[in-house]
């Protein structure tokens, strides 16, 4: 009979191989889900991006034919107003400074 034979310090060596390649192969997929989670927040940053700046175009368009072909007084306040108001919210929205300040719990209360 013709088997193969291994020595022990064979075995733990290919074991070793073995556990390290595992090893290799999980740091790898684990960086390839990072990449792409990575990739996916830069396509939402850049398609928001995208949609400021198509609107900011919009908005300034508007503006501009009615400031250029002179719109009466009435339609060239609203013009410039309600833009302002709507980045005004925003940008009060997005600076706001919020806490949270847990509850204290009653003796006995559950939650």
């Amino acid at each position: 009979m013709n088997g193969l034979v291994l020595t022990p310090v064979e075995v733990v060596a290919g074991l070793g191989v073995v556990l390290a390649l595992l090893v290799v192969w999980r740091a790898g997929a684990r960086r390839g889900k990072a990449a792409a989670r990575a990739a996916r927040g830069g396509v939402r940053l850049v398609s928001l991006a995208g949609r400021v700046v198509v609107n900011a175009a919009l908005i300034v368009l508007v503006q501009w034919v009615v400031v250029t072909y002179r719109g009466d007084g009435w339609l060239l306040l609203a013009v410039l107003v309600v833009p302002a108001l709507l980045a005004s919210y925003t940008l009060t929205r997005a600076l706001m400074v919020t806490t949270y300040e847990p509850q204290q719990r009653r003796r006995g209360e559950r939650r």
